[in-house]
């Protein structure tokens, strides 16, 4: 079994929406509760609405984005995901197909279930540069289902 998706998923997937949602959660909550005679700048009702839609707009973005990423590893049996609170293992019988785009320099791997599992139809994971070429080389079989974007 071998890790393909980057290290940096338990920071974009579990620490940076945390830290993001926390303060900007607080600012807006802040926001609302301040008095109009206290508040300053923040008592403003554009100011108010101003922030509340910056953070919804963040939140949904989080969630559609960062909050979809897996941690995978696979081996030439099984895919094993986890979203750090709970694991699955796929068969790769059960894989349709798989699809590669490079977003900067790595690549985002989407992997299309045949049927919904745990996490879907689709898991998606931010692939380690090295360990995803290095997996991909090592089993050519896998290697010729990837369809690169």
């Amino acid at each position: 079994m071998q890790q393909v998706s980057s290290n940096l998923t338990l920071p974009l997937r579990i620490f940076f929406p945390t830290f993001w949602l926390v303060f900007f959660g607080l600012l807006t909550f802040s926001a609302w509760i301040v008095s109009p005679e206290k508040g300053g700048v923040l008592s403003n009702w554009d100011i108010r609405l101003g922030i509340t839609v910056f953070f919804l707009t963040g939140a949904g973005l989080l969630y559609f984005t960062l909050l979809k990423l897996k941690r995978v590893e696979m081996d030439h049996e099984f895919i094993f995901a986890t979203n750090y609170f709970k694991s699955v293992r796929y068969p790769w019988s059960s894989v349709e197909k798989l699809v590669q785009q490079q977003f900067l320099s790595f690549p985002i791997v989407y992997i299309h279930l045949k049927t919904p599992g745990s996490f879907g139809r689709r898991i998606v994971f931010l692939g380690s540069r090295s360990r995803w070429r290095i997996f991909l080389e090592e089993y050519p079989e896998i290697a010729s289902r990837v369809v690169v974007l």
